[in-house]
């Protein structure tokens, strides 16, 4: 972790003086729950509250952590510190002390009730076998206060690693200062359950058309070598599904949140809207990479085929895609008459680099701007390695495209020249390359203004990889802008069936409301541009999107509370603002828009 050994004095019963046992610096989740009103319980109901609170703390030691694989740190009077491995078991048991103590509360008056705050956090913690220290011990502790009884609230470190409509629901709370603590926080407040990602409107979509999802493989044996080794064989064959246009597949990023979540087979086909779910484990032997692959129907819960591929490691090393080749046509065999052509993508040249990848993708992805930076020193390290691989310069291109739809540059239009810069290095490496098409799509449409060289790159895209989702997503944006609402709405709706479990589902969510606004489905758009503030309260454009969709859907007061919310955001945001920045000005949806906004009560200029 990049601390330097501390040590601690010790007494041993049996032992004649003390030793030094060194502490541990460990990656957690910390949970920290405190009792409200704790004071005023003990001086009214002292006796009652120490048994219930005894109890219930023994309950949450002895019965609920060692499902969850949690630790109880300690328990105070009026308080708990828990630490965990991972988020989700984190998660799970921050929401379940809430349930619990509701249930020590039966028989009692409201006056008597015990009820919770709970903080959650992740950070790098100094750990012995009797106590946490650290910075991250005092931030959990101090968010705390921004929950009200019953509620959990999450740092942004903590909500990157939930998966919506798996774990909790979330809901930014923005920027908040906390007592003793330098500058403010980025915090969100967690949902009680986790919410299923849905919208009716999207079950009509290519409904005899299977969804393939491809899940992380398990790895047994190996180490680092066999995780990197089942990532690329996952990128392989997810690869090769997607070239064909006769069936859906779920986004790498999506099936990559649900690693090691011990996800039930319905489960997996609620969260991925999946027909065909491919999963199984990558063990590395010698020189040898030994596949065990299963092939699972959601509806009949069946396994349709499985299969075992040897192959020696330094496959994956090369150029050659031949493994995932290999599987991908026996899995098609089994289910189909037809086979999958050979591919012509190309992965990074070593197994580090496409780990780095990854890892700037996360980065990318994330709340922090301080993460989102990194993101992009990885893709330049990339580049540096590999200046011919089209797959880093397409993702810088999106990086400053990013960049500048989230208020971060200085100068917007810096950042559109680098955008197209990177994306016609992808595309002068590849030119059919989907994702640098539709960057560069998005470039020429979102911050050139150039509709028709837009829509061409989108074309472009969507001909050479039909399940290329920031296509869908990006060219929703040009039938709005050209007053083709229902087209926006389908390419839209397709986006969010590619990416289901997006970790930028906000920026998704954004887009697919606009695009109901052009198509004139007030309601929908309501729906979206709800849930996309929810993940992210700061992101103007969808404020702007929800005021309209509210007025327009005939609820005045929320319209109007909407401009509000847009106008803390940006006070010099004007309807004239809207409309000398807005791609599809001239348009009819930019004028009911500025209509609607200017009747909700947006200033005209």
């Amino acid at each position: 972790m990049g601390m330097q050994p501390a040590y601690r004095v010790t007494s041993i019963a049996g032992f004649q003086g003390e030793i030094l046992v060194p502490l541990q610096s460990v990656r957690r989740a910390i949970v920290v729950a405190d009792v409200v009103e704790s004071v005023r319980l003990m001086q009214a109901f002292e006796v009652d509250v120490i048994e219930r609170w005894r109890r219930f703390v023994a309950e949450v030691r002895d019965t609920l952590l060692p499902v969850h694989g949690g630790r109880l740190v300690k328990s105070l009077g009026d308080g708990m510190l828990l630490e965990f491995e991972n988020v989700p078991a984190a998660a799970a048991v921050a929401n379940e002390l809430h349930r619990m103590i509701e249930l020590y509360n039966a028989g009692r008056s409201a006056e008597a009730a015990i009820h919770l705050r709970v903080a959650a956090h992740v950070a790098d913690v100094v750990s012995d076998q009797i106590d946490l220290f650290g910075a991250g011990v005092n931030l959990a502790a101090r968010l705390c206060t921004l929950a009200q009884p019953g509620e959990t609230v999450a740092s942004a470190d903590f909500r990157d690693d939930l998966v919506g409509g798996f774990d909790p629901e979330v809901e930014d709370l923005g920027e908040c200062e906390l007592r003793h603590i330098a500058g403010t926080v980025r915090a969100f407040r967690l949902a009680r359950s986790a919410a299923p990602v849905a919208l009716p409107t999207f079950d009509t979509l290519w409904p005899d058309r299977p969804a393939f999802a491809v899940l992380p493989l398990q790895t047994a044996g190996g180490g680092e070598d066999a995780a990197v080794a089942a990532d690329v064989v996952v990128d392989q064959v997810t690869r090769e599904l997607a070239l064909c246009g006769e069936w859906r597949v779920i986004s790498r990023l999506s099936t990559n949140a649900l690693r090691n979540r011990g996800a039930t087979l319905e489960e997996l086909g609620r969260l991925l809207r999946a027909t065909w779910i491919v999963s199984g484990q990558c063990r590395v032997v010698g020189d040898r990479v030994r596949i065990s692959l299963e092939l699972a129907e959601v509806r009949s819960a069946s396994v349709i085929w499985s299969e075992v591929f040897v192959a020696p490691h330094a496959e994956l090393l090369g150029l050659d895609d031949s493994l995932g080749m290999r599987i991908t046509a026996a899995m098609l065999r089994a289910v189909f008459a037809f086979e999958l052509g050979r591919s012509r993508a190309q992965p990074l040249p070593t197994l580090a680099s496409h780990t780095l990848l990854f890892a700037a993708i996360a980065q990318m992805h994330r709340v922090s701007p301080q993460d989102f930076a990194r993101g992009r020193q990885i893709l330049d390290q990339l580049i540096e390695r590999h200046p011919r691989a089209p797959e880093p310069h397409a993702w810088a291109a999106k990086w400053h495209v990013m960049r500048a739809v989230q208020g971060l540059a200085d100068d917007p239009g810096r950042e559109a020249t680098l955008a197209r810069e990177s994306a016609q290095r992808a595309l002068g490496e590849r030119s059919d390359h989907a994702l640098g098409l539709a960057v560069d799509g998005l470039v020429s449409g979102f911050l050139l203004g150039d509709l028709d060289a837009s829509e061409r790159r989108y074309e472009a895209a969507l001909a050479a990889n039909p399940n290329e989702a920031l296509a869908w997503l990006f060219s929703s944006a040009l039938h709005a802008y050209r007053d083709r609402g229902e087209q926006a709405a389908h390419a839209a709706q397709m986006a969010l069936r590619l990416s289901p479990l997006d970790p930028l589902r906000y920026f998704h969510d954004s887009f697919a409301a606009h695009a109901m606004l052009a198509a004139e489905r007030h309601d929908e758009s309501v729906t979206l541009a709800e849930r996309s503030l929810r993940a992210n309260a700061g992101h103007l454009p969808t404020c702007r999107t929800l005021a309209a969709a509210r007025m327009l859907a005939g609820d005045a007061d929320g319209a109007r509370s909407a401009v509000r919310r847009l106008r803390a955001l940006s006070p010099a945001y004007t309807v004239q603002s809207f409309l000398d920045h807005y791609p599809g000005r001239g348009s009819r949806l930019a004028a009911t828009t500025a209509a609607a906004l200017t009747e909700a009560g947006l200033p005209a200029a």
